[in-house]
């Protein structure tokens, strides 16, 4: 028993998926992090709290929301349907709403500990160097911040990978359209087909351990442990 081609389809779409939304969070997640490791506005509490949600909230009950907000009678929605967009529930743009509001977390929190840990002085020996807020950002927080930038990359690219609720409730289960690897396996498993649904997970189980073993081993080098 191998990989069907409707498999290799689910792991494509999931691998654009993440890449795609690892991309937006990493340009997005970036300033906002910047921010709450610099602030200290009333509003930090607040905003911290609002990123970290999907860290305590059930994946279905985001996707719900996110369904209301997005389909037809929604805000989103009608935003969008008046674009000429029409709306962005099961739809590939949905999924990738869905995904950058679910991962979060793990990208703006790993380069808020980064961005923290660098400190004011580098920052204050910039500014005597007359280095504008640009130069300051890419060749001073940029360099030192980049084991920040790795771990928040890895851990958003592998929990978009492994996303099932969020994405079974704004995208259905269109094949080649929304139907990524986790909505796949559970396919598999409601018709029966162990088998198919052992392969996949298989290369799941290899993905989820290699990538942690690529995190850890990165801090290991970092730290310089052992």
């Amino acid at each position: 028993m191998t990989l069907s081609s409707a498999d290799y389809s689910a792991i494509w779409l999931t691998l654009k998926l993440a890449s795609l939304t690892t991309v937006i969070l990493l340009i997005i997640g970036t300033p906002i992090a910047l921010w709450l490791s610099r602030t200290r506005s009333w509003l930090r509490g607040p905003v911290g709290a609002i990123v970290a949600l999907p860290l305590v909230l059930p994946p279905t009950v985001i996707g719900f929301y996110l369904l209301l907000a997005l389909g037809p009678n929604g805000w989103l929605g009608q935003f969008t349907q008046s674009l000429g967009l029409g709306t962005l529930t099961f739809s590939f743009a949905g999924l990738v709403i869905g995904s950058v509001l679910y991962s979060m977390p793990f990208v703006v929190q790993p380069l808020q500990n980064a961005f923290s840990a660098i400190g004011i002085r580098p920052l204050e020996v910039a500014a005597t160097l007359r280095a504008n807020p640009w130069d300051t950002f890419f060749s001073v927080i940029v360099p030192l911040a980049r084991p920040g930038f790795i771990t928040a990359a890895i851990l958003g690219f592998a929990h978009t990978v492994g996303e099932f609720g969020v994405v079974l409730m704004i995208g259905g289960n269109i094949p080649d359209k929304t139907r990524v690897v986790s909505v796949q396996i559970y396919d598999h498993v409601e018709a029966m087909e162990y088998a198919q649904a052992h392969w996949l997970a298989g290369v799941m189980l290899v993905f989820s351990f290699a990538v942690l073993l690529a995190l850890y081993s990165s801090r290991k080098t970092k730290t310089g442990w052992g």
